[in-house]
């Protein structure tokens, strides 16, 4: 039985694209013998549609690649890839338009369809809108492999997760005998401890099925998600036997009776898996969305400096431009670590002085009024002088603009709109402090790439005299607990920084539903998964 993990990156829509790659990978499959290829869930629309399943016209024509598929499969091998179709039961009362199948093709006549039957509908996912679940587990026989158990993504996780809560009621493998394979078609977005849940959930059913168990994920990014691949086998035993590739394509066969596989290896470290996932999704986003190109404002602070490496490494450093964008309170040693910061990186740079644009900005607005006192009208101004000049760039030359904000800055606020907001993607988005220095030190191993005089000074927003962020904020490492207790795993604010933090994340709501889309890294991310009211009163 030799069975090929086939980890492609689907652009979402395009399905002449990536029906040509099911069939090219399928190609390369059955030259090296394998009997079975699968690949990830909706591999043929791309994952995740959400409302683009508002336009039937696009599932029709997905649909007709299906024809397309079959016709082009060699001789030999079954396939098994995600597809939508249309429902054959929304007639019924409250019937949904589609459904989320398997498709398993090559081996009979014609294709087999298999509909998803948990449906998550949490953070992120919302598939209860458009899709009827199945109601039984498919089970196939194969030449050369026997009796396989058709599921899809989220039929994986039908049974208790360590935390011992019950996600779904309904174990679908619970009622299957005398199966050879367990198969498992996946689009999991990443966050840090997922690659832990997914091999936990397998090994359970591996107990009960004793079966070996076949997962394959989709790679790449898709707007603020990020799937990072690294599908695997697990053997009757629940070991992993193989894996593929960490964050890119990949093409994995295995002999299963002898267990004999190509190696691929995996990260150990956490923080270079954190790089690599953020620059395939940072990567992805600006070429899905037909961008030429990137750049940024460099502060010479520690954020600006992490995007900027994140981003040579996913474009090349022709591809990024920095601007130096001093105004009335930006140091000298800033703008200097900036430009040692673009040579190490190779980037060019673009130094222009805001000061006349920012007086003549104040000096319009002299007839407001500023009854309490505050500077923060003059900060801002700042801010989105910048702004302005760099989304000029963009349309200069279709290069989009990266926001280099932190998920503890914008937990606190601390952020200027239509200022250090504005842009087209927040790479560093969902990053406490803590994670923006543990990248930069990981970038600084072997030579120096991000100079050291960046990752020691304090941070400063440098808007006003001798400003440093602790002015404002209460110290990172203390913050970003709080962030972490609070935002990703909602607790109950117990210490005086995380019943602080609650009062600004409430008050400062407005701002992030106006800011740019956010890589998601973690289980709780600012951005879709989270709905929190912008009009919310705490007592």
């Amino acid at each position: 039985m030799r069975i090929a993990l086939a980890q492609i990156n689907p652009i979402l829509g395009d399905f002449k694209s990536n029906a040509e790659k099911i069939i090219e990978f399928s190609k390369r499959a059955a030259e090296k013998r394998a009997d079975i290829v699968v690949f990830s869930e909706l591999s043929l629309f791309g994952y995740a549609p959400n409302d683009a399943l508002e336009r039937p016209d696009l599932v029709s024509q997905q649909e007709s690649f299906i024809k397309k598929i079959e016709a082009a499969i060699p001789k030999g091998i079954t396939i098994i890839y995600g597809a939508v179709i249309s429902n054959p039961n929304s007639l019924k009362i409250h019937g949904k338009p589609y459904q989320n199948v398997a498709v398993v093709a090559g081996h009979k006549k014609g294709s087999q369809f298999f509909a998803k039957q948990n449906l998550p509908s949490y953070d992120v996912f919302d598939e209860n809108r458009f899709f009827e679940p199945g109601d039984e587990t498919g089970v196939v026989k194969i030449p050369k492999v026997g009796r396989v158990a058709i599921s899809v993504c989220e039929d994986m996780w039908s049974d208790i997760t360590e935390d011992k809560r019950k996600i779904y009621k309904k174990n679908i493998f619970s009622k299957i005998k005398n199966i050879e394979l367990i198969v498992n078609i996946s689009a999991s977005p990443f966050s840090r401890d997922k690659m832990k849940g997914r091999l936990y959930e397998a090994r359970e059913h591996v107990k009960k099925v004793k079966a070996p168990f076949v997962y394959v994920n989709q790679v790449g990014g898709q707007d603020e998600l990020i799937y990072d691949g690294r599908s695997f086998i697990l053997d009757q035993k629940g070991r992993v036997i193989v894996q593929a590739a960490p964050c890119d394509e990949d093409l994995v066969i295995i002999d299963l009776k002898n267990q004999l596989s190509e190696y691929r290896p995996q990260d150990e470290d956490p923080t270079e898996t954190l790089r690599k996932v953020l620059v395939l999704g940072l990567r992805d986003f600006v070429h899905k969305t037909n961008q030429k190109a990137v750049h940024l404002g460099l502060s010479g602070g520690i954020d600006s400096a992490v995007v900027a490496s994140l981003a040579v490494d996913a474009f090349g450093p022709g591809k990024v431009t920095g601007f130096l964008l001093p105004g009335p309170f930006s140091s000298e040693g800033s703008v200097v670590d900036s430009e040692a910061l673009s040579r190490n990186l190779g980037i060019k740079i673009f130094k222009i002085d805001i000061n006349p644009l920012y007086n003549a900005t104040f000096l319009a607005t002299g007839g407001f009024p500023n009854e309490n006192g505050s500077n923060l009208m003059e900060q801002n101004i700042q801010a989105r002088v910048r702004s302005n000049i760099m989304m000029a760039f963009s349309n200069r030359s279709q290069s989009m603009l990266l926001c280099t904000s932190n998920k503890s800055e914008l937990a606190s606020g601390y952020s200027t709109l239509y200022g250090d907001l504005t842009g087209g993607i927040l790479p560093i988005g969902d990053l406490t402090k803590g994670q923006v220095y543990a990248l930069a030190k990981l970038y600084n191993q072997g030579r120096e790439i991000i100079p050291q005089s960046i990752i020691d000074k304090a941070p400063s927003a440098e808007l006003a005299p001798n400003q440093k962020d602790q002015d404002t904020l209460p110290a990172y490492d203390l913050l970003d607990k709080a962030v972490v207790n609070i935002v990703e795993e909602k607790k109950i604010a117990k210490t005086e920084i995380e019943k602080w933090l609650v009062r600004a994340l409430s008050k400062s709501e407005f701002k992030r539903w106006q800011s740019p889309p956010i890589l998601r890294v973690s289980e709780h991310s600012f951005g879709r998964g989270r709905r929190m009211p912008i009009a919310l009163k705490l007592s």
